[in-house]
């Protein structure tokens, strides 16, 4: 044991599902043995959630609880409660009562056996199918065939993270499913554990098919940080040669038309096609130079490192060189 666990329930208009939650997850814990604390995030709760919580708070000194002045959305709330928390390790739950308490400690089981993030799936699923569950998993596939790390269910707020794992990933938007993938970007270990989803007793869904296009857009936004956050000028530059190689092609071939089949230039929309994406390549070309300039002023404006050390023998605190001049003391 020996290791403090922090419980994040982020909390938004669960009123009816928190008094079952809190005993529920108070009761797994008391067994476990572990040396806890419950960080309960308070997303701009308008239904007597916030009174409540406040009361909780005030009689257990285990509970932590942060309000918000307003709903901030989920990542916000994750964000929140892994600043907060005191613990070496952090598992994210619901506190909707679809997720199980009594799934935590094989979820600590887990990251005892040397993982750094143990992301949950719902194999038995207890939500409408079409308005969550297909969308769900179309949205798991795409996830998984862009960012490289298969899971079957990425939209489960129960997980376990090791504290040094997530400290340093910045979420924004609806980015707090992707956490798996950053940290197995970052070279940790992930696993997946099927674990138990009840039907919703309680309590409004605050999800359904309107975040779908939020998923999509922050999963090009992830992919591109990912994969070009120190380089983007591959990515700039590739689409930018891409499109001046097809100008240089359809100008060729306008000259082919021009002296072979006898098609004049200025008839020919072949030409139009060739002059728009040779202008937009190198507008994608200099588009690159300017993200190289702006990760540069990034990385070094903030003493940021390019890479990330999981650990040093015999080396001094900080590196030398460049990143030890402009690194913080």
């Amino acid at each position: 044991m020996g290791e403090k666990i922090s419980i994040i329930v982020p909390v938004y208009n669960e009123r009816d599902n928190l008094e079952r939650f809190f005993a529920a997850l108070a009761e797994v814990l008391a067994r476990s043995g572990e040396t806890y604390e419950v960080v309960f995030v308070d997303d701009g709760s308008t239904d007597g959630s916030s009174a409540y919580l406040e009361s909780l708070s005030a009689r257990n000194p285990q509970v932590k609880l942060i309000q918000f002045r307003r709903n901030f959305g989920q990542t916000a709330a994750m964000t929140a409660g892994f600043d907060f928390a005191d613990g070496n390790i952090l598992v994210a739950i619901d506190a909707d009562m679809q997720n199980d308490p009594a799934d935590i400690p094989p979820i600590l089981a887990k990251l005892r056996e040397g993982y750094d993030v143990v992301s949950c799936w719902r194999r038995g699923r207890q939500d409408p199918w079409l308005t969550r569950r297909l969308p769900s998993q179309l949205a798991n596939l795409l996830i998984s065939r862009i960012s490289g790390v298969r899971l079957h269910d990425y939209g489960c707020t129960l997980k376990g993270y090791r504290r040094e794992i997530v400290q340093h990933i910045r979420l924004y938007g609806e980015m707090h499913r992707f956490i798996p993938v950053y940290a197995s970007w970052a070279g940790a270990k992930v696993a997946e554990l099927p674990v138990t989803h009840h039907p919703r007793l309680g309590g409004m869904s605050k999800y359904g098919l309107s975040r779908t296009y939020k998923v999509v857009l922050d999963l090009v936004t992830v992919k591109l940080l990912g994969s070009y956050s120190t380089k983007p000028m591959y990515f700039f530059g590739g689409a930018g040669l891409l499109c001046c190689s097809g100008g240089i092609f359809f100008a060729a071939w306008t000259l082919f038309d021009k002296f072979y089949n006898d098609v004049k230039a200025h008839r020919n929309p072949l030409l139009l096609l060739s002059v728009f994406l040779s202008i937009l390549g190198v507008q994608f070309i200099l588009m690159g130079l300017v993200a190289e300039l702006l990760i540069r002023t990034y990385f070094e404006s903030q003493g940021k490192a390019p890479y990330i050390v999981r650990k040093t023998w015999n080396c001094p605190a900080r590196p030398s060189g460049l990143n030890a001049r402009s690194q913080p003391t």
